[in-house]
């Protein structure tokens, strides 16, 4: 089992604890609620993820409903949708974060689906249906955030699924995988940011996805 907590990304440098909340954050206002499984919780990086680093540095208050292994096919009660509709309703959050969960590209159990699907039981019926009940319940912004690429090839068609459906929904999303840009890091910088092919590590969180989500983030909490 690895030892997160000794890889050098995971070092004390790169702490949440270390980083300064940022003057006049666009975000700084926000009620976010972030939604996903192992990345969005930072099972890597000793529970600290992008969405601790950003709400540090914007001073915005968050929930992350993040649980390690779920999916967002609706296969059982830890589910994206099961615990989605378990938040209060009562809770006035202004920004909505979801994770394109890896996890239902390594289960045969979680199709992708059609497009066209408004079911919980595929990936694409799943995205749909977490976005008009968020748009629902909350009247805000959503956004959807892709990991970085790894040879995944149901990933790969997962994230296209999430391209057209929110498309179709008019929603942002933040696709680091299919950006060969934002992935051209060194072999170097890559064995820091990331502790295996899915899980960033702290510093892979804070140098590397954090400018790329929270950009979107402020995109569509401004529109």
């Amino acid at each position: 089992m690895t030892d997160f907590a000794s890889l050098p990304g995971n070092a004390a440098a790169y702490d949440v604890s270390t980083v300064r909340t940022v003057d006049n954050h666009p975000l700084r206002n926000e009620d976010i609620l972030f939604l996903g499984s192992s990345v969005t919780l930072g099972a890597a990086s000793l529970e600290q993820s992008f969405a601790d680093f950003i709400a540090k540095r914007s001073g915005a208050a968050y929930l992350k409903e993040a649980v390690n292994g779920t999916t967002l096919v609706d296969i059982g009660p830890s589910s994206y949708v099961a615990r989605l509709k378990n938040v209060d309703v009562h809770r006035p959050f202004t920004l909505f974060v979801c994770q394109l969960s890896t996890n239902d590209s390594n289960r045969e159990d979680c199709p992708v689906g059609t497009v066209g699907d408004t079911g919980t039981d595929t990936v694409c019926g799943a995205i749909r249906t977490i976005t008009r009940y968020v748009i629902q319940t909350w009247h805000c912004p959503v956004v959807f955030y892709t990991g970085s690429y790894y040879d995944r090839e149901k990933y790969a068609a997962m994230v296209q699924a999430l391209l057209a459906v929110t498309k179709e929904e008019g929603i942002t999303v933040a696709d680091l995988y299919t950006d060969a840009s934002f992935n051209a890091v060194s072999q170097e910088q890559y064995a820091l940011y990331m502790a295996d092919p899915v899980h960033p590590t702290k510093a892979g969180y804070l140098e590397w996805w954090v400018p790329r989500i929270e950009e979107a983030m402020i995109a569509a909490a401004q529109k």
